[in-house]
């Protein structure tokens, strides 16, 4: 604890941590690992790092309220590769028993904690599996038959595996709990009771736990499953009005498509997701824009996994430049260099407002959204603006913004067959 002390000198008088940043180089990390994080270009520590890393690098459960776009991932990640390469012994492990088990709400999270993981293990020689349906599960099943020490799952995938006795928890450590407020909203609770039984008592391992937003059901799940847990509070506020410039349109629904067609082009937006709130709504909109020559992309949850991972990989390496999402691309998906967010509606849960502009402004950079609000949005502005504490700047589009636009360039797609595929295999 003296190593804590050292680092957080400033603390008040309840040991809250202030708001400082550390250099990854303050915190003596394995040689493997700091490899990785050059590699990575990472220097300084976000606020979420700052405040959980000596706690959890000590062995410490951690109860922390964080949005995505933070930094958390890397935080619970280091913590973990810091204690595998500092025990050597766990590199002789059993099939199918880790000594990590992350769990996560969606399949988008989970592969992207997978992908974070194998970047941030590079220079060790840990396995790394992730656990989600829509997957091929034989093979899943063929990587889970080796030794594996990091497992990342959805819940009930990973039920599947432990009930057929291919995975055995029973040697786990490290357990991280991401995002316990969209489990619990997903109904997934129940499974991740079932999967936590089948863990080390909470005396036996360590366990970090992860929110948006901390209610009392939360933190009644999280005093079950943690033991003298340290508690940390990145507020979303932080996140929200640091580093996204926030701008309103009030427009009609009529002019929205017209908004947004010449918004795009006088901003000339060549990397931004677009948010609407229902799938049907989503496709629609996404078919208006490719009509119109832009290099569009669909994420919703109707579309099959390896489709949206194809998806997701064109957006990153720029072959689709407008991607309409539902939320659930609101949480967990990591692109680089996303310059705007767009909201086509106002979701109808503030927190999800605040997840979706977490997909810009990130990593220090600064980002746009902008939110199209008609008159069925309008009642959801309050409820946003309180959570952010601030007034949203509202402005009505005017002169070129509000200008007829061309006809489509493109003729309807003929995929319809495809379309109702999407429709048949929702999550």
């Amino acid at each position: 604890m003296n190593f804590i002390k050292k680092l957080f000198a400033d603390e008040d008088e309840t040991g809250a941590i202030l708001d400082l940043q550390q250099n990854f180089t303050d915190f003596d990390l394995p040689n493997e690992l700091n490899r990785a994080i050059d590699d990575l270009a990472f220097t300084r520590c976000t606020p979420v790092q700052t405040a959980t890393l000596p706690y959890s690098i000590d062995g410490r459960d951690i109860i922390a309220q964080a949005q995505t776009g933070t930094g958390k991932t890397a935080a619970f990640l280091i913590s973990i590769i810091t204690y595998h390469l500092e025990n050597p012994e766990l590199n002789e492990r059993v099939a199918g028993t880790p000594f990590a088990l992350i769990i996560a709400p969606t399949r988008e999270l989970v592969l992207q904690i997978t992908e974070d993981a194998v970047k941030l293990s590079r220079h060790t020689s840990m396995s790394i599996v992730s656990v989600v349906g829509g997957i091929d599960y034989e093979k899943q099943k063929q990587q889970l038959g080796k030794a594996v020490d990091i497992v990342v799952a959805t819940p009930g995938r990973l039920l599947d595996f432990c009930r057929s006795g291919i995975v055995d928890l029973s040697q786990v450590e490290s357990l991280v709990i991401d995002e316990a407020d969209r489990m619990l909203n997903m109904g997934f609770i129940p499974d991740v009771r079932s999967i936590i039984r089948k863990t080390p008592r909470k005396e036996r391992r360590q366990t970090q736990l992860f929110s948006a937003t901390i209610s009392s059901d939360i933190r009644r799940l999280a005093e079950n499953w943690t033991l003298d847990p340290v508690t940390i509070s990145i507020e979303p506020e932080q996140i929200a009005v640091d580093s996204v410039n926030q701008l309103v349109y009030l427009t009609t629904e009529s002019e929205k498509f017209n908004v947004l067609f010449n918004l795009i082009h006088i901003q000339k937006i060549i990397r931004a997701i677009i948010f609407v709130n229902r799938r049907d709504q989503t496709r629609i909109l996404e078919e208006k824009l490719y009509r119109h020559g832009f290099r569009t992309g669909l994420l919703t949850g109707e579309v099959p996994q390896k489709k949206r991972i194809r998806t997701l990989d064109q957006f990153k390496n720029g072959e689709i430049e407008l991607l309409v999402a539902t939320d659930v691309a609101g949480r967990g998906i990591h692109v680089d260099d996303i310059s705007h967010v767009i909201n086509y509606n106002l979701p109808e849960d503030p927190e999800d407002y605040v997840h979706r502009i977490g997909r810009t402004g990130r990593a220090g950079a600064m980002g746009t959204s902008i939110s199209l609000v008609c008159e069925s949005d309008a009642f959801m502005l309050p409820a946003i603006e309180n959570l952010l504490g601030e007034k949203l700047l509202c402005e009505q589009p005017e002169g070129p913004y509000l200008a007829r636009i061309p006809a489509p360039i493109r003729k309807k797609r003929t995929n319809d067959t495809v379309v109702k595929r999407y429709r048949s295999r929702r999550r």
